[in-house]
C-alpha cells in the first residue's frame, strides 16, 4: 500500500515549481547582464553631463 500524500505539501511544492519556471522565463525575457546595466549607467551619466554643459545661465 502506498503512503498517504499530504495534499497541502503537494500543492505548495507544485506552486513553488511553477513560480520558479515563471521566474526563469522572466529572467530570460527582462534580465540584463551586468555589462548592459553598467553601459546604460555610463550613457545616462554622459547624457546628464552633456545636458549640464549646454545649459544657459540666467545671470542678471
Amino acid at each position: 500500500m502506498n503512503r498517504p500524500v499530504n495534499l497541502n505539501r503537494a500543492r505548495k511544492r507544485r506552486a513553488r515549481e511553477e513560480k520558479a519556471v515563471r521566474g526563469a522565463e522572466n529572467a530570460a525575457k527582462f534580465g540584463r547582464t551586468k555589462a548592459e546595466r553598467l553601459m546604460e549607467a555610463l550613457r545616462n551619466e554622459r547624457a546628464a553631463r552633456m545636458l549640464d554643459r549646454h545649459r544657459l545661465d540666467d545671470e542678471e
